[in-house]
């Protein structure tokens, strides 16, 4: 252990200047009191201590008086020369007492430690020593204090007892002699207060303790707490109940009351839990909880110095009315050639070279089944190009992409197409388009529109230059430097390379080797590739890119995000996937519920099981909602799984235990999945055109719905007579008058154009003779099954039930 002046200075009792003095006199300067002292340097101090305690043991004079007379100088001498000789003896042994004093020094060192660690814990434990007394004498002090205070309370009690003893008194009789030395008189009581109390007196005393000792540390609320409580977009009936703190069975039988049928772990939605806390007499706020997917969000937000961007347009309008041949002829190629039955069944993403920078084109299908990738398109997009076709006119589908082009807030260019066709009136189409208050500008609206012809070519600059024109007005502009944020266009498996995913960047620049993450999806990027086929290192703002190296097929719509690393990334994306749990649950119960209830009140329903594979998810995506569309009350369609990828074995065995049709949408199934199937019995269909997919689903539906009866009048009767039968009893003489009468056809009894009976046509004779059917304007006796009070004048009705099919 290194020792310092100041440390040194304390072991050898001296102070630290005398400490310094000593070593600068043995030749060692420079030193302070914080300075280390070596081994060297401490051995020069303890051998300048110990001539210096040498020293003065020399220089010490014997004070004892002489025996000798004062005078002698002969023992002086004496005194001088052993003085002497001591002297040359210490010098002698100089070297070994430096020795023992190191010795000494180190072993008092030594001891002074131990001291010094004793008299710590003596200080600790008389510390210890002092708490515990102080500990006892407290409570010590408050035994006094409830003594006292018994003693105070046992004091109060006798005073209460003794104040009417006190009014009771004996008078003093008047010649009584009064206390004139100021002693008591002896039949005044006085209260002793160490008296010991009367039994029943010491119990009152110990009730009236027990019970101010029994009693609780709160009180019961006189008024009902009204608790204020956040409810989040999806909670559980557990927690619900835990934040207004009542109990779990309270809030099951609210939910219950409202018809909602749920356990405790189940999970409810926010309007729900709303309606409840209300309901329980709470105040509930609606709060949206900050999560780990904000948080994220929030941070991977692009920030810095906007540039101008290309336009991104959406060329939406209704089915066949040539928006993707205008497209071919704006890029110069076939795109339409490779559409099954010339219609786009994906959404199409593709960059133009325009005279006056590039231009990001998006198409879209115009069937009615893909209203979703319609929304989707004008959601992330700049301009809609509307295509309206001059012969066909405005139609459904032209109706809905206006009002998607609205709900987004977005400028649009109206493309009247097929000019170039007999029949063509652009007036009658604008003023059509009118009706849906789009205006054109020469009628005096804000709405451009451009005749072209996607044949012959004519109008497609100027529809360029009007795209261009509202561009630079409007301005756009995105953040290029700094993480890539887009929208997920289309996704698919496609053989050899796996997940494909398209996307539109929007802001950002996306880069090879980026952490990304989209919907429930996340991975890092492997290959950016453009529409052209070519493989990019990055991708600026409006570019749209297939990215290979997700972990799945995400969502056609989802956001696209890069973030920092793979971790977060994961975090997010298995955090989603509970969120989506949780609300599929919750779903699941609702169905179950309203499935519940429908089948309670209508009886069952015929369903038609459905299992879909489609080759992109967009598709997917648009083929189950046209599906489920077409459910009706007494047939359903349910599609038991949907999914993107050839079909599978694994896929035939699901469709078998839930007695489901396949269907394949520009996929097929593989060897042993086909093998399977036919083990199975289970159906698979291949389509290439939506159309057919629906209409083949129709027509399984028709053929699952009851058959519709009607009735046709075949024959009426008048009644002229009634005769008796002993066998069969009342037999109606009748003419035909309209039709045919046949045996055993239902019929009605009519009274002044009254039904009065409804029954079977039992016996018919002509004359004496059984008959099956007698014709107009012929007489007949007519039995009816089971009613005996026919009557002349009334009329009889024979009728038939006719089956027919029904179609959706």
């Amino acid at each position: 252990m290194a020792h310092t002046v100041q440390t040194l200075s304390k072991l050898l009792k001296k102070t630290p200047e005398e400490v310094i003095t000593i070593l600068a006199n043995a030749g060692v300067n420079d030193k302070t009191v914080d300075s280390d002292i070596s081994a060297d340097e401490r051995k020069i101090l303890m051998g300048s201590l110990s001539k210096r305690s040498s020293s003065k043991s020399n220089m010490s004079v014997s004070r004892k008086p002489s025996t000798k007379s004062s005078a002698s100088t002969g023992g002086v001498k004496v005194q001088v020369k052993k003085k002497r000789v001591k002297k040359a003896q210490t010098q002698a042994s100089e070297p070994a007492n430096n020795e023992a004093a190191l010795k000494a020094q180190a072993a008092l060192e030594a001891g002074r430690a131990a001291d010094e660690k004793q008299s710590a814990q003596d200080a600790k434990r008389q510390e210890m020593v002092r708490l515990q007394k102080e500990q006892a004498q407290a409570l010590k002090e408050q035994q006094e204090a409830a003594k006292q205070q018994a003693k105070e309370q046992v004091k109060e009690q006798t005073a209460r007892k003794e104040a009417p003893a006190e009014e009771k008194k004996p008078k003093r009789l008047r010649n009584a002699p009064s206390n004139t030395n100021g002693r008591q008189q002896l039949h005044v009581a006085k209260h002793n207060p160490n008296r010991k109390l009367k039994k029943k007196d010491r119990t009152r005393l110990s009730q009236k303790i027990q019970e101010e000792q029994a009693q609780h540390g709160f009180q019961k609320p006189v008024e009902k707490v009204v608790h204020e409580v956040a409810i989040p977009e999806n909670i559980k009936v557990l927690d619900l109940a835990q934040k207004m703190t009542t109990k779990a069975g309270e809030v099951l039988k609210v939910l219950m009351g409202m018809g909602v049928m749920v356990t405790l772990n189940d999970v409810i939605d926010q309007d729900t839990a709303l309606l409840v806390v209300e309901e329980m007499g709470h105040k509930g706020v609606a709060s949206k909880e900050e999560t780990i997917e904000d948080t994220l969000i929030e941070k991977s937000k692009a920030t810095g110095d906007k540039s101008p961007r290309p336009p991104v347009v959406t060329i939406m309008g209704h089915v066949d009315h040539g928006k993707t041949s205008l497209l071919d002829y704006i890029r110069k190629a076939k795109v339409a050639d490779g559409e099954a039955g010339g219609i786009t069944q994906h959404i199409g993403a593709y960059q133009v070279q325009a005279n006056d920078g590039a231009i990001t084109f998006i198409d879209t299908p115009g069937h009615a089944a893909f209203s979703r990738m319609r929304s989707r398109g004008a959601n992330s997009t700049d301009i809609v190009i509307l295509v309206v076709a001059a012969d066909d006119g405005v139609m459904p589908q032209t109706i809905e992409s206006i009002k998607h082009a609205k709900e987004a807030d977005v400028p649009m260019i109206v493309a009247i197409n097929k000019i170039d066709k007999e029949g063509a009136d652009i007036d009658k189409i604008k003023q059509v388009l009118s009706t849906h208050d789009v205006i054109a500008e020469d009628w005096g609206g804000d709405v451009m529109m451009m005749p072209v012809s996607a044949h012959t070519g004519e109008g497609i600059d100027a529809l360029l230059d009007a795209i261009t024109l509202t561009a630079e007005v409007l301005e756009f502009s995105a953040v290029a430097k700094g993480p890539a944020h887009g929208t997920v266009l289309e996704a698919r498996l496609e053989k050899g390379r796996g997940k494909v995913t398209t996307i539109l960047v929007q802001s950002g620049t996306l880069k090879k080797g980026d952490i990304m993450i989209a919907g429930l999806e996340y991975g890092k990027v492997k290959q950016i590739v453009n529409d052209h086929g070519k493989v990019l290192k990055e991708a600026g703002p409006s570019t749209p890119v297939e990215v290979l190296g997700l972990s799945g097929v995400p969502d056609s719509g989802d956001e696209v995000l890069v973030v920092e690393s793979e971790r977060k990334a994961r975090e997010v994306a298995d955090f989603r996937k509970t969120r989506d749990r949780e609300a599929e649950l919750q779903r699941q119960q609702a169905s179950k519920m309203d499935n519940f209830l429908q089948k309670m009140e209508e009886g069952d329903v015929s369903t038609v099981n459905v299992l879909l594979k489609s080759d992109v998810r967009g598709s997917a995506q648009a083929l189950v909602e046209a599906l489920e569309e077409l459910s009706t009350d007494e047939v359903r369609v349910k599609v038991v799984s949907s999914g993107v990828g050839g079909i599978n074995n694994t896929d035939i065995t699901l469709a078998s235990t839930s007695d489901a049709l396949v269907l394949g949408f520009n996929v097929r199934a593989d060897a042993v999945a086909r093998k399977t199937a036919d083990n199975e019995g289970v159906r698979i269909e291949y389509y290439s055109i939506i159309y057919n997919l629906i209409d083949d689903v129709k027509a399984i539906m028709s053929g699952m719905l009851s058959p519709e009866l009607s009735e046709n009048i075949i024959g009426i009767a008048n009644v002229k007579d009634v005769f008796k039968s002993q066998k069969l009893g009342d037999i109606a003489g009748c003419m035909v008058e309209e039709g045919v009468v046949r045996k055993d056809s239902p019929i009605r009894v009519l009274r002044d154009s009254v039904v009065i009976y409804e029954g079977e046509l039992e016996s018919l004779r002509r004359f004496k003779d059984d008959v099956k059917e007698v014709k107009s304007g012929t007489e007949c006796g007519i039995g009816v099954a089971g009613y005996n009070d026919v009557q002349p004048g009334d009329q009889i009705e024979v009728f038939e039930r006719v089956e027919t099919a029904r179609s959706l």
